[in-house]
């Protein structure tokens, strides 16, 4: 991460900016954990999540960590805690045995450490220290805390009992967003060195060359997926890896997470409420396996990392990269499905302000799309600010996801950013598109 001294009218303004990205994240992690009793943030709603109030003092302890001892050189406010909150230290499935805060005591901690964080952020200096050129340590906390509470809204949406959540339902389709998008061959920049919050794993930025091929102007639909599934995709080896197959067998696979049969359809239940499955919603809650047989059936393949991102931030006009598919500006209402603004995947064509100039809609936002790669740095790698954020899940374990989902924040997404996760993993806010290898018929100019 590099970065020049911020002037001080252009300090005043990401101070500001700051304050209100910190309260605005702090603002989500309160609603949900204050929309269950004491008796559900300490329980543990599956082996695969944390007890909410363990992500709860956890967010807090890395605040302390970066921000009151690293950056501020300030004494600890509870050193006694952190091996308690360290995640690489406590596995998740073991979490509930460790003697964590009490809800009450978690909470006070956490108002404590953001005192001192904004008493901090009055007087710290954005010099040319990495850390904390361009405000990256704060950036890096709020991102931390938003994947967290997107953590947090999975663990929901694994809890029993009646729904505690609450927001309206995405925007109806204002567009057609069918079929497929032709990326002709070519270069484009993949990652960047110039987003002053991007993470390591999205730098540096460099050239990739890709010969032309096609992809899904929009994720996979529950209609489309309803297909597969009636056509007996769960139960035909040929479709699926022998690790995918082996998996679907081992967990017995037969739908997406959360869905049950209702009469001749599916129903679909979403934070303590069922509905039916609309056909037009992205399918969310698949897992890599589930995906990639899906795409060997529909006689195509997931696309690659680099496929997914040229599709996403290439723009044809100007051979340059934009930081989001619509251009260089943040999301809004208008743009993408973020934020925990709606509980679900919105219709496809909902947002047709978001699409990329080759007309490839929902990109951001909705479903974290699955794509071929397994996880790497990218070329010139460098780990920033410590190995255990990106360089120690590199490695053959790992699919990479794009793109974002409904529970995601707009801190924590953009064109370049990656997540990664194990390929049978399917609580997460999962789905893809697919795509494929250009005929010789379709290259012709």
């Amino acid at each position: 991460m590099t970065g020049a001294s911020t002037p001080r009218a252009g300090a005043e303004q990401l101070r500001s900016r700051i304050a209100a990205e910190l309260e605005r994240t702090r603002a989500r992690t309160a609603l949900l954990t204050d929309a269950v009793d004491e008796t559900d943030l300490v329980r543990q709603h599956s082996p695969l999540m944390s007890p909410l109030v363990w992500d709860l003092a956890h967010v807090g302890n890395q605040e302390e960590l970066w921000l009151v001892r690293d950056v501020g050189g300030r004494e600890p406010v509870r050193r006694d805690i952190d091996d308690l909150y360290d995640a690489f230290k406590q596995p998740r499935r073991d979490r509930p045995s460790l003697p964590l805060l009490p809800p009450r005591e978690a909470r006070a901690y956490l108002r404590t450490v953001r005192d001192k964080v904004l008493d901090l952020l009055d007087r710290v200096a954005f010099t040319d220290r990495p850390l904390v050129a361009d405000g990256f340590a704060f950036g890096m906390i709020v991102q931390h805390e938003q994947q967290h509470d997107e953590t947090m809204l999975a663990t929901h949406q694994l809890r029993a009992g009646p729904a505690v959540l609450h927001a309206p339902p995405p925007p109806e389709p204002r567009a057609r967003a069918g079929g497929e998008v032709l990326v002709p061959a070519g270069e484009f920049t993949m990652g960047t060195d110039t987003d002053p919050w991007a993470l390591d794993n999205e730098r540096p930025a460099h050239r990739v060359h890709l010969p032309a091929y096609v992809i899904d102007a929009a994720p996979v639909t529950n209609g489309r997926y309803r297909e597969f599934i009636a056509d007996g995709g769960y139960d035909d080896p040929r479709w699926w890896s022998p690790a995918g197959w082996r998996h679907r067998r081992e967990a017995g696979l037969s739908a997406p997470m959360h869905w049950r049969r209702d009469g001749d359809g599916w129903a679909y239940r979403r934070f303590g409420r069922w509905a039916p499955v609309r056909d037009d919603e992205p399918v969310v809650h698949v897992c890599y396996h589930e995906a990639q047989a899906f795409a060997a059936w529909a006689g195509k393949r997931l696309p690659t990392e680099a496929e997914w991102e040229k599709a996403a931030r290439w723009d044809p006009a100007t051979g340059r990269s934009r930081r989001y598919p619509w251009g260089d500006d943040d999301p809004t209402a208008e743009h993408a499905n973020l934020g925990q603004r709606h509980l679900w995947p919105a219709p496809v064509g909902a947002y047709p302000a978001g699409a990329s100039p080759l007309g490839v809609h929902q990109l951001i936002g909705d479903v974290w799309e699955w794509t071929s790669t397994t996880f790497r740095g990218h070329p010139g790698f460098t780990a920033f600010p410590y190995r255990e954020y990106s360089e120690v899940f590199f490695g053959d374990d790992y699919q990479v996801l794009r793109g974002g989902s409904f529970g995601t924040d707009r801190a924590a997404c953009r064109g370049t950013f990656r997540n990664w996760d194990y390929p049978i993993r399917r609580q997460i806010f999962s789905g893809f598109r697919c795509a494929r290898d250009v005929r010789p018929e379709e290259a012709q100019p």
